[in-house]
């Protein structure tokens, strides 16, 4: 079916849901218009919340622009302005600007760099990026993205993205991409532009920053996908209505990924704007997780899409095989979103709503991508930012082939093969002290900069991208073994199921009840990432709880684990102090003690009394050890002298140790 027919198909039903969404979306813009916006408020993350408009290694240029200084005397500064409203976007790329980067220039067709300049001559083009994240396989395994097609959604308008693109593509040797109509027919790539309702014209009104944005996110699906069909929406202006309608549309025009490269700072309205936008089941919406570190955009916190971080990516060689490292980039976005409910296939322990990112590629600036742009340019620059990084992992949806109409989210992929990816486990991006910020803390190889890793951890990593067989089946049962009660809380243990149903097992929920088979199965008390034991707090003391746990893998979660009970107490102390000791002269010989025994036993039974003894008043030392079951307790000390007078204490003992002491008694020895 080709893109005019397609266009009519879809346009009833989406003019009436687009004008449902821009009452939705003003509704909820309007109350964050009618507060004084300042510079700190609108931006995403804490380094930039402290009234001083810039964090660590970033200086501000004004408008919204930040330079930041790399530690070898690079700088990059953003080419959208920061200084936008919640509910509005600024596209997440940066240029580099230092002297060095502004004189290189990358050698046509690509090829590796003099002594040990990074890349091709400072930046990666085509060949390194293929190489780094082992496009050739991936490629091999798909029939490479024949007939797919990547949609980009941008704001405004770039006029000379058409020749830019060509300009691009010829130099490093990529097969052309003509202009004209977009159908999954075509095996090789082809090129068109449209608006946000899908027509040629007319288009929006040009912009140089966000053309800047246009000109990268087409070039990095070449760079990937060669034979990929480009369709760029752009979208009358950056606010997320406009932006979100052009998604809408990318879908209807048959788009199978759909890349967005560009956030804003969260806000209520978002779980609307998620909902009425980013909710395509089987088509790959990805986003870009932002790029001033620590923090959360939207809508990379849409739980429907796949959010995009970022890393540092060494790449030694372009001959076709990874052969470097990645680390996580400091300015890649992470985190907990503040408004949207975590999706079902993500289950890290640290955030009880969605966790920013799911996945990653090269984003830093001093590691950065040549593009070609002529419009916000004056031709070759190098680039970076979490823009770089999400039109390369839509297009990695599109090499893996999916197949439109399916019900599932292509986020949950990753989660059901992360192993096929390559796990980052250094570098940070913020100092939150977890694995939400520092990919050296990972869980279970999930850490927030950089999600699940990169593409290109395996010659057959296309599958992490690749919708699971239709062959897999939840989780077997876990077992639980052991309810521990604490003060407040129960501690959990529990063995993994003996089958996984096809599919890693990618988390655990946990159910409580306060009857035997009483548990709340619509909502989970707990969830971890892969651990086998949790704390569930806060529980009430003395009250008896049940429990059970479920396994989850990407196709859903298993039948309950046996069920077991505890009831928590606060942990045991030593006893208190008896009272009302009391001696006089024995009838018999030497000294009678009595006492009461203490109010509290500390949460443990006493098993014993100690009986402190001396020959004059506060001069009493450990003399002997006695039981005693009952509230009274006495004791007859015979090793006594006639005549001479004694002192004493008595403390009770338990299991934790032995309690404070009892008032001070004495007697004359018979």
């Amino acid at each position: 079916m080709e893109l005019g027919h397609r266009r009519q198909d879809h346009r009833g039903a989406l003019l009436t849901s687009r004008r449902r969404a821009r009452r939705s979306h003003l509704a909820s813009f309007s109350a964050v218009a009618a507060g004084v916006l300042t510079l700190a408020s609108v931006l995403s993350v804490p380094a930039f919340a402290d009234g001083s408009g810039a964090g660590a290694g970033y200086t501000s240029l004004g408008g919204g622009f930040f330079e930041h200084q790399g530690v070898n005397g690079e700088t990059d500064v953003n080419v959208c302005s920061f200084a936008v409203p919640a509910g509005t976007a600024h596209c997440d790329t940066h240029v580099r600007t230092d002297p060095w980067a502004k004189r290189a220039r990358p050698a046509r067709g690509g090829g590796a760099s003099p002594g040990s300049t990074l890349g091709n001559n400072g930046a990666y083009d085509p060949s390194y990026l293929q190489s780094a994240y082992n496009v050739a396989s991936a490629a091999a395994a798909s029939g490479g993205g024949a007939g797919q097609t990547v949609a980009i959604v941008d704001a405004n308008s770039d006029p000379n993205v058409v020749s830019d693109l060509a300009s691009y593509r010829s130099f490093f040797g990529l097969p052309s991409c003509p202009t004209g109509t977009i159908s999954p027919s075509n095996k090789s790539c082809m090129f068109d532009v449209v608006n946000e309702f899908g027509n040629s014209s007319p288009l929006p009104q040009g912009d140089t920053g966000w053309g800047v944005e246009m000109s990268l996110d087409v070039e990095m699906v070449s760079a990937i996908c060669p034979n990929c069909q480009i369709l760029l929406v752009e979208a009358n202006s950056a606010s997320i209505s406009d932006l979100g309608t052009a998604v809408n549309e990318a879908v209807a025009l048959g788009a199978d990924a759909v890349s967005n490269s560009y956030g804003s700072s969260e806000y209520s309205g978002e779980t609307n704007d998620s909902t009425n936008y980013y909710d395509h089941p089987g088509v790959a919406v990805v986003a870009s997780s932002g790029d001033s570190g620590f923090g959360v955009e939207f809508p990379a916190a849409s739980s429907y899409v796949t959010a995009v971080g970022g890393t540092s990516l060494t790449q030694l060689t372009n001959s076709g095989t990874r052969n470097g490292s990645e680390t996580a980039w400091s300015g890649a976005g992470a985190g907990c979103s503040a408004y949207v409910a975590k999706p079902a296939w993500q289950h890290d322990a640290g955030c009880a709503k969605r966790t920013v990112a799911d996945v990653s590629a090269v984003a830093d600036p001093n590691t950065g991508v040549w593009v070609y742009d002529t419009y916000g340019n004056s031709g070759w620059a190098i680039y970076g930012g979490t823009s770089v990084a999400s039109p390369i992992i839509a297009s990695f949806y599109a090499l893996a082939g999916n197949k439109l109409g399916s019900a599932n989210y292509p986020a949950s992929y990753l989660y059901s093969s992360p192993g096929a990816l390559y796990a980052v486990t250094s570098g940070s991006d913020g100092s939150c002290g977890t694995y939400l910020c520092n990919a050296a803390d990972s869980q279970n190889g999930y850490n927030g900069p950089t999600g699940l890793g990169t593409p290109g951890g395996s010659p057959n990593g296309i599958v992490a991208f690749s919708a699971p067989s239709s062959s897999l089946t939840v989780p077997g049962s876990p077992t639980l073994n052991t309810a521990t009660p604490g003060n407040g809380s129960v501690t959990l243990n529990w063995s993994a199921p003996a089958n996984n149903g096809g599919s890693p097992i990618i988390g655990y929920d946990v159910y409580e009840g306060t009857t035997s088979g009483g548990e709340s199965y619509t909502t989970a008390v707990a969830s971890t990432n892969g651990a086998t034991t949790v704390p569930v707090s806060p529980l009430t003391n003395g009250m008896k709880y049940y429990f059970t746990v479920e396994a989850v893998n990407s196709k859903g979660n298993s039948a309950h684990s046996n069920e077991l009970s505890a009831t928590p107490a606060p942990a045991a102390t030593v006893p208190g102090a008896p009272t009302n000791l009391a001696a006089k002269e024995s009838a018999t010989r030497g000294v009678a003690l009595s006492w009461s025994a203490p109010v509290s036993n500390g949460g443990d039974p006493i098993t014993s009394y100690t009986v402190y003894r001396g020959t004059s008043s506060g001069g009493v030392t450990t003399y002997t050890s006695t039981s005693c079951s009952g509230s009274t307790c006495s004791y007859n000390d015979s090793g006594t002298r006639h005549g001479r007078t004694y002192y004493y204490e008595v403390a009770a003992v338990n299991a934790v140790g032995t309690g404070p002491r009892s008032n001070e008694a004495s007697a004359v020895a018979r």
